[in-house]
């Protein structure tokens, strides 16, 4: 008990002073608590408890969560993330985005120039005239071998020629679709050097690699777009725990490194095979996603709730921990204008919204009182 001897003598002292300007008496009152102090017991009068707004409860009946501790981060669902590339090569004419600005679907990315374009416009024209021709020829052989007039070998040649070159057309038209070049106005006679890049998706831009004359191929990620409108957690649990996840159960998570709130959300999807590192993928959505400024790639604690339970339990606050031990304070006995109570070493539980469990070990009943407020006054080290 020597832990909290020097406390209780300067709330004693303190109070003295509020109460009457320490006489010889008071003094005699001091050492006499200090002496009970070293008996395991404290001692106050009810006008020290009142002006310490101490406080006095029993035992409460809580319910606990049990809980898989986890980790993870925020991310989105995949289509709602595109990587921006070219379907040909080329070099970057016009770029006049910048990350974090945010795009529409449809919206123009960037402007990529190359003289190939060109010459697939050209092709393009040629084998459009060029099936104007086989196309009539095809019939008109057609209609000759129908009446057994030619041989089915030119039929069969004029056939083979059209549909080859049918083939190659509409492969260039649905080529300069994907470059967004229009086959209508290459038809009427506009050629251009130039293809545009639209946004697929709408977003923000969370990555942009290329700037002005920047080269790329096909291969090459000109820039990312994330929607995130949708955001989920995605989370590891290990595989010691995983039989205990079901959908629909609830997750409260942290986001150390940006908030000291407390979110809500819920399991919604659970993965069906195990990784590497012997941990199964946990999706999670959260409640009021959107009154929460979430991004993307931010880590996160999270806390799976699988099931509850009852315990006896006090104030978190009526727990005072000392060399790796808990102890409370109880009200041994009230004679009078005093109070007298016992330092008791408790074995404790969980911890859940500012109540903690106390182990069924700890013979406590229900009359017994508990110091709930000022403890730390009384107790420390």
């Amino acid at each position: 008990m020597k832990h909290f001897i020097y406390n209780i003598l300067a709330i004693t002292l303190a109070l003295s002073f509020v109460n009457c300007g320490g006489s010889k008496k008071e003094s005699n009152n001091d050492a006499s608590e200090t002496e009970e102090i070293s008996n395991n017991n404290i001692k106050l009068t009810k006008a020290q408890f009142e002006q310490s707004a101490m406080k006095l409860d029993g035992l409460e009946e809580k319910s606990f969560p049990v809980i898989v501790k986890t980790n993870g981060m925020i991310d989105v669902p995949p289509e709602n993330r595109a990587v921006v590339s070219a379907t040909m090569g080329g070099y970057i004419k016009k770029t006049p985005l910048l990350i974090g600005d945010i795009v529409k679907k449809g919206q123009v990315l960037v402007t990529i120039e190359n003289p190939e374009f060109v010459s697939l416009q050209q092709e393009y024209l040629e084998i459009k005239e060029q099936l104007v021709y086989l196309k009539s020829e095809y019939e008109r052989q057609k209609t000759l071998f129908d009446e057994n007039i030619t041989s089915k070998k030119n039929y069969l040649k004029t056939q083979s020629e059209y549909k080859t070159a049918q083939a190659k057309y509409n492969g260039l038209r649905k080529q300069l679709s994907m470059l967004n070049i229009s086959p209508t106005n290459v038809e009427n006679g506009t050629i251009t050097t130039t293809a545009t890049i639209y946004a697929p998706i709408s977003g923000s831009i969370t990555k942009m690699n290329v700037t002005k004359g920047t080269f790329v191929s096909p291969a090459t990620p000109i820039m990312e777009i994330i929607d995130n409108d949708h955001i989920h957690i995605e989370l590891s649990v290990f595989e010691k725990d995983i039989m205990k996840v079901k959908k629909d159960q609830r997750i409260t998570f942290k986001i150390p490194e940006a908030s000291t709130g407390t979110f809500e959300a819920e399991v919604h999807l659970i993965g069906t095979s195990i990784n590497e590192n012997r941990t199964i993928k946990v999706h999670g959505h959260p409640k009021d996603e959107s009154k929460n400024n979430f991004l993307i790639g931010m880590f996160v604690e999270a806390s799976i709730i699988t099931d509850s339970i009852m315990s006896k339990a006090i104030p978190s606050e009526a727990i005072v921990a000392i060399d790796n031990s808990s102890y409370v304070l109880i009200l041994e006995s009230e004679n009078g204008d005093e109070y007298t109570f016992k330092q008791i070493e408790v074995k404790t539980g969980s911890s859940y919204e500012g109540y903690t469990a106390i182990d069924a070990a700890n013979t406590f009943d229900a009359s017994t009182r508990f110091l709930t407020k000022g403890v730390f006054n009384l107790v420390g080290e």
